[in-house]
């Protein structure tokens, strides 16, 4: 009966006729919503979140970079708050935040709930996809005992597959349909599946043997990241007390045509992935009685960077008279990356907060995130984005450069400014104003 199933399931993807259900509608869910939408398919969209879900059925995107003509285009799209529509989709593609506690362990009760919601509304033929970021062996010893509360048993009465998302928010190159899509099945059949449903919309499907190695690879993809950015930071670091600017000696190697990739300092890590992935790794492993030390060594380095930046702040105002405290500052920049208006996990607030507890008054700018944004960790108040003036520029004690966005001019921001601290290397030329850090 089971065989019946899997050929039934691969026959309705390949006439488009299953129907596709996406939890989660955020940077990883809504490019999968309207990726599926552009290949003809019936999608509906589920999050807990009414506004994200009124937005989308009125035509509107609440994600600057992402376009949603396709889902405007759907007729068929609908976007719900209402899981038991659960049963009645196809394919349930689980898109999920996978924090990190306060103490770095995994916090799984994201996809955990949403599994336990899910196997109410399970029903045979069904294949459900986990997507979000989690540790080798989530999908078979954690996710799978939960859908199986419903009565159906994965890789006979429903299909189970794990396939990492590998979104680069703001990256114009590269997108959901041409970057190779990893999928690992619970058995062959549930892989067979995952494999016709992923072709429908990427260019290239890269098969595995298991979940546990598509979970792997994810993890492995982001730490390798993590590692070489921790290594560069560190690097600044050493070469800012050598008289050396690591952004010279990065331009510079780079042009060797085999054996390196540039990877840049920063003022921390941000976004969804680099910052917590590791430590999926690192909780993992005390399973298996081993100790990360490489990782554990990279995240100890990126997690000091805030603290790195605020101290040469501190010196680069001891220097013109000022102290920290009273000292007005201004951030540049509040997305973790340039050109996005991702906030998540940014090194701004880290930066925001350390520089607020040593008595400093902190605005930012940021063209892309116009009100301070909520988080998990930090507390959230009323501050907007000042507007980037040659006045507001003056009238601050230090800028602070955190994220490096093609619209920022650096020599009028150094023209304007009394003192510039650079984390990102966007001022290029040498001047008695900029600090390097």
């Amino acid at each position: 009966m089971s065989s019946d199933l899997h050929i039934e399931l691969i026959e309705k993807i390949n006439s488009k006729t299953a129907k596709i259900g996406v939890i989660g509608l955020g940077y990883v869910g809504l490019p999968l919503v309207i990726a599926f939408s552009k290949a003809g398919f019936d999608v509906v969209g589920f999050d807990i979140d009414d506004e994200k879900v009124n937005l989308l059925n009125r035509g509107e995107s609440y994600i600057k970079h992402i376009d949603i003509t396709p889902i405007k285009q759907n007729s068929k799209f609908k976007a719900t708050s209402d899981f038991s529509k659960l049963s009645e989709v196809d394919v349930i593609i689980i898109c999920v935040p996978t924090p990190l506690n306060r103490y770095r362990e995994p916090d799984m009760s994201f996809v955990l709930n949403t599994g336990e919601t899910i196997s109410r509304y399970l029903r045979r033929g069904q294949i459900v996809v986990l997507e979000s970021t989690v540790y080798p062996g989530a999908t078979d010893e954690d996710l799978r005992p939960v859908l199986e509360k419903s009565g159906l048993k994965a890789g006979v009465d429903f299909f189970l597959a794990f396939s990492p998302e590998r979104e680069d928010p703001g990256n114009k190159g590269f997108s959901l349909s041409n970057i190779p899509k990893v999928v690992g099945g619970y058995t062959e059949k549930c892989l067979e599946v995952a494999k016709a449903l992923y072709s429908k919309v990427v260019a290239k499907v890269v098969p595995v043997s298991t979940t546990r190695t598509a979970e792997a690879v994810k993890l492995l993809e982001n730490i390798y990241r993590s590692v070489n950015i921790a290594l560069v930071n560190e690097l600044k670091m050493l070469f800012d007390r050598m008289g050396i600017d690591i952004w010279e000696v990065i331009e510079a190697a780079k042009t060797k045509p085999f054996g390196f990739q540039a990877f840049y300092p920063g003022p921390g890590l941000g976004g969804h992935c680099i910052p917590i992935d590791p430590f999926y790794l690192t909780w993992k492993a005390r399973e298996y009685d081993f100790q990360t030390r490489f990782i554990e060594l990279a995240g100890e380095i990126n997690t000091y960077m805030p603290y790195y930046v605020v101290q040469k702040t501190i010196e680069a105002l001891n220097r013109k008279g000022k102290s920290i405290s009273g000292a007005r500052i201004l951030l540049l920049g509040l997305a973790y990356k340039k050109d996005v208006d991702d906030a998540r996990e940014s090194p701004a607030f880290k930066l925001m907060e350390l520089f607020e507890e040593k008595g400093a008054v902190v605005d930012y700018n940021d063209p892309y995130i116009p009100l301070l944004p909520k988080t998990r960790k930090y507390k959230a108040n009323s501050k907007r984005s000042v507007p980037l003036t040659e006045e507001n520029l003056s009238k601050y004690d230090c800028v602070v450069i955190v994220t490096d966005h093609s619209v920022y001019d650096p020599d009028f921001i150094v023209r304007h400014a009394n003192l510039v601290v650079d984390t990102r290397g966007l001022i290029k030329d040498k001047n008695e104003k900029v600090v390097k850090a």
